[in-house]
C-alpha cells in the first residue's frame, strides 16, 4: 500500500518577545544550528529597567517601614505590660507591624516577577535545532503590545511523518510497523519510518484513520515541510482474490462478476472489493481462487446461460 505523507519537524516553534522594547541585536540566521539555550536575539527595554528600579526602590521602602513598625510594636507591647497605654492601642501597632510585612511580600513579589521579565529581554531557543526563519532585523518594535514572530525553530534530527490511511486498511496498522518514504528529488532513494501512532478514530469528512510515523535524518536529507509517498508491506490475507478490472459488471446497482461454473453456465456474483489497485481489484467476498472468471464480459450475458471455454493460441487476438 503507497498513500501520499507530509513529512513535519519532530518539535516546532514560532518564537515571540515576551517583553516590549526594541530588537537590539540578533544572532542568528535562517539555517543556523542552535542549541537549547543558545541566545537568538537581545531586546533593549527601558521602560522594563525603570519599572524594575522602581520595584527595588519600593522594597527598600517597604522594609524599612516594616522594621519600623515591627520596633513601635515591641515598644508598645512593653507600655502595656506596665498599664501605660490600653489594649487596644498596643494592639492596633501590632496590626500594622504585621501590615507592613505584607507589604514587604507584596513588594518581593513585584520585584520577582520583573526580574522573571528582565530574564526575557534574552530571547533563547527552547530546543536544539536548525533557524527556519528570521522575521525581525535591528530596531523592530516587539513585545506582547506589538505581536511579531522573531524566529521560526525546527527540531529535525528525527521527523513525524502523517498518513491517511482508508478505513477499510485501517485495522491492518500495527505500531512498529515499519514503512518505505519516498521523495522525488531523491529517485530510487528510499528512507525507513515506522509507525509511532494513530488517532484511533476514522476521519468523518475523509474516512480515513491519520497514522504517525517518526523517520530518523541523521543525514539531515529530509526536509519538513517535503511531500512523500509512504510504503506500507501490508501482511497477506488468505481470504483475499484479486481479479483484473475488465471483469467487473455493473448490474442491478451492484458491482458483479461473471463466474463459469462446472456446468458451464454463466453465474453472476456480487463482489465485496476491499482495495481498487488500477488495472487489478482485491476482492474479500463474491470469488474463490478456484473459480473461472469471464474476462472482459459483455452486456449480453445472462444469468444460466451456456458457454464454451476456448483455449487462446498465439496466434488468437483479442477482439475490439
Amino acid at each position: 500500500m503507497t498513500l501520499p505523507g507530509e513529512i513535519k519537524p519532530l518539535n516546532e516553534a514560532q518564537i515571540r518577545a515576551r517583553v516590549n522594547g526594541y530588537i537590539k541585536d540578533w544572532k542568528y540566521d535562517i539555517g543556523a544550528r542552535v542549541k537549547a539555550g543558545e541566545t537568538l536575539a537581545t531586546i533593549d527595554a527601558p521602560e522594563l529597567d525603570q519599572q524594575y528600579q522602581e520595584a527595588k526602590g519600593q522594597l527598600d521602602q517597604s522594609e524599612a517601614h516594616a522594621q519600623l513598625a515591627q520596633l513601635t510594636s515591641k515598644r508598645w507591647a512593653t507600655l502595656r505590660g506596665a498599664a501605660v497605654v490600653s489594649q487596644q492601642s498596643a494592639d492596633e501597632k501590632g496590626g500594622e507591624r504585621v501590615a507592613k510585612q505584607a507589604e514587604v511580600a507584596s513588594a518581593e513579589a513585584n520585584l520577582h516577577r520583573l526580574q522573571a521579565l528582565k530574564g526575557f529581554t534574552q530571547v533563547t531557543a527552547p530546543f536544539a535545532g536548525v533557524v527556519t526563519a528570521r522575521r525581525i532585523d535591528v530596531g523592530v518594535l516587539v513585545g506582547p503590545s506589538h505581536p511579531v514572530e522573531l524566529f521560526d525553530i525546527a527540531d529535525i534530527h528525527q521527523l513525524r511523518v502523517y498518513v491517511r490511511v482508508p478505513q477499510s486498511l485501517a485495522p491492518q496498522i500495527r505500531q512498529e510497523m515499519k514503512a518505505a518514504l519516498s521523495l522525488p528529488q531523491y529517485p530510487g532513494r528510499t528512507f525507513e519510518a515506522k509507525v509511532i501512532a494513530t488517532s484511533d478514530a476514522i476521519e468523518a469528512n475523509s474516512r480515513t484513520l491519520l497514522v504517525q510515523l517518526l523517520a530518523n535524518n541523521d543525514s539531515g536529507a529530509l526536509l519538513p515541510g517535503s511531500f512523500a509517498e509512504v510504503r506500507f508491506e501490508l501482511p497477506k490475507r488468505p481470504n483475499v482474490v484479486r481479479i483484473p478490472s475488465t471483469a467487473l459488471l455493473f448490474r442491478d446497482n451492484q458491482i458483479q462478476v461473471a463466474i463459469v461454473g462446472e456446468d458451464q453456465r454463466i453465474a453472476f456474483r456480487k463482489l465485496t472489493i476491499d482495495r481498487d489497485l488500477g488495472s487489478e481489484v482485491e476482492v474479500s467476498a463474491g470469488v474463490h481462487v478456484s473459480d473461472r472468471v469471464v474476462d472482459f464480459p459483455t452486456r449480453f450475458l445472462q444469468e444460466g446461460e451456456m458457454v464454451r471455454h476456448l483455449e487462446r493460441t498465439a496466434d488468437r487476438q483479442r477482439p475490439s
